[in-house]
């Protein structure tokens, strides 16, 4: 069993603990082993932690035996994304020149894992500060989408690292951000269940930033469920963030809780007329095949027209990004002598000439659009969409000049709202497809009481890629 250990949820892990048929070092070995002998092909960890890992999880063990329980997460292991401090450690945000920067406070959220008895694994590679959704990253490398394991394929970004270590089973879970769906595209592409909380819910402490009025810390998971502990883990108010103050407190009963169909819940369909042309037959297919599931469970669901243009909100949350990142990383940005992806350079750079002018009118419609979002929403639970459009692009063909994979996730940064991508079917070709739940803002429970309900009657996140190939090396 040690072997498949870190394929297995959080939540079922934390009942073989329960039950003492398996332990806290020996969950966290099984995932050692595994990055030991596949992370040199999947490029998800920057930095492993093997021996203090251990030393944590034997301290947890030690720490049951003597009935000193701090909840479901204790002695459970964690991947984090490598742009939350943690003391003592090293934080590049994906830039090379950032290599041997240490870092002397740790993140709340990180904080907050910790309190909860988790076990922190490493961090995971991801795109140069934070700013691309493809997962590539010219200086650092780009993680392999262990869904194809004979050409590389992207998975996603930022959070590549993070989400290719969830899904090749060498972690059970992990920590990524979001500023445009940088958590989504990800989970999406690999399989997994990701959520964008809502700005404010989780404090953005100890986080490198990259646009701060968008920002988000979510977690990549196998399950809803697991989402829901790490979401009630991280979330609640910070001094240090006063973004959480006035934050409703999240509702971990709600999300776990309640009856197991879904009778009364109101979720609308993005328009099909809405998508664009490139959107993926696969991705169709997956998306009707989810709305037949949630009528199935009880769900009123219909397809309506949502009154924003998706083009128009993704370049405008775009603009607004590339302002407050060229305002963050203005001082070395044009510096060529620092090594900084092509690509992220230029859009550091393309936020240099956006006036004050111009970024106050750009928070003014993004305010507009926000509050019509929210009438809108009114009566309803959800508003349904692909994760994208399309599935996992190969490495070489990516074209950093486009953003199609943002399509449908940057609408929920804009708005202010949260989101959850939920696996929903295979490609053709054996990739994963994903659907997206946008709800209103700090509707994250709800979102994840849905998720939950339709992973009870679709398998889709109980799917592994197959390694075999690559796993004849790990230690027995």
């Amino acid at each position: 069993m040690a072997d498949d250990l870190p394929f297995h949820s959080l939540t079922a892990l934390s009942g073989l603990l329960g039950t003492g048929e398996t332990t806290s070092r020996e969950i966290v070995a099984a995932c050692l082993a595994r990055i030991a002998a596949l992370d040199a092909q999947l490029h998800a960890f920057v930095d492993v932690y093997a021996d203090a890992s251990l030393a944590a999880a034997e301290a947890a063990d030690l720490e049951r035996r003597a009935g000193f329980l701090r909840g479901p997460l204790h002695g459970l292991p964690i991947a984090l994304k490598d742009l939350l401090h943690l003391q003592g450690r090293q934080t590049t945000a994906g830039s090379k020149s950032w290599r041997g920067r240490i870092s002397d406070h740790t993140a709340t959220s990180v904080e907050r894992l910790l309190a909860a008895g988790m076990v922190p694994l490493g961090k995971t590679h991801m795109v140069e500060f934070a700013f691309g959704g493809w997962g590539r990253n010219q200086p650092m490398g780009a993680p392999w989408n262990p869904w194809d394991t004979k050409t590389h394929r992207v998975a996603g970004g930022s959070s590549s690292g993070s989400a290719v270590a969830v899904a090749a089973g060498l972690a059970p879970a992990a920590i990524g951000s979001d500023t445009g769906g940088s958590v989504r595209i990800p989970a999406g592409l690999t399989g997994l269940t990701g959520l964008k909380t809502t700005y404010g819910l989780i404090s953005l402490y100890g986080a490198v930033p990259l646009s701060t009025t968008l920002d988000s810390i979510g977690p990549l998971a196998r399950t809803a469920e697991d989402a829901a502990l790490l979401t009630a883990a991280m979330a609640g108010p910070d001094p240090r963030d006063t973004r959480t103050l006035s934050a409703p407190r999240f509702d971990l009963a709600a999300a776990l809780g309640g009856d197991r169909d879904l009778r009364g819940i109101r979720i609308s369909c993005l328009a099909a007329e809405q998508f664009p042309a490139y959107t993926a037959p696969d991705v169709l297919r997956a998306r009707a095949e989810a709305i037949g599931a949630l009528r199935e469970l009880g769900a009123r669901v219909d397809e309506a027209r949502v009154p924003l243009d998706f083009d128009d909100v993704m370049r405008r949350n775009g603009r607004l990004i590339a302002a407050e990142a060229w305002t963050l990383h203005r001082a070395y940005a044009e510096d060529e002598s620092v090594p900084i992806d092509p690509w992220v350079r230029t859009r550091l750079l393309s936020g240099k000439s956006i006036s004050a002018a111009d970024y106050i009118d750009e928070l003014g419609a993004r305010q507009r659009a926000a509050d019509a979002f929210a009438e809108w929403m009114r009566g309803r639970d959800a508003l349904l969409t692909p994760t994208l459009p399309i599935t996992a692009t190969l490495l070489d063909e990516v074209d950093e000049a486009t953003t199609p994979l943002a399509t449908f996730t940057r609408a929920a940064n804009y708005l202010g709202a949260c989101a959850l991508s939920l696996p929903a079917g295979f490609s053709a070709d054996g990739l994963p497809v994903g659907i997206q739940l946008i709800g209103a803002p700090f509707a994250d429970a709800r979102l994840l009481k849905i998720g939950r309900a339709f992973q009870r009657v679709t398998d889709w996140h109980a799917r592994r890629p197959d390694l075999v190939a690559w796993e004849r090396g790990i230690a027995r």
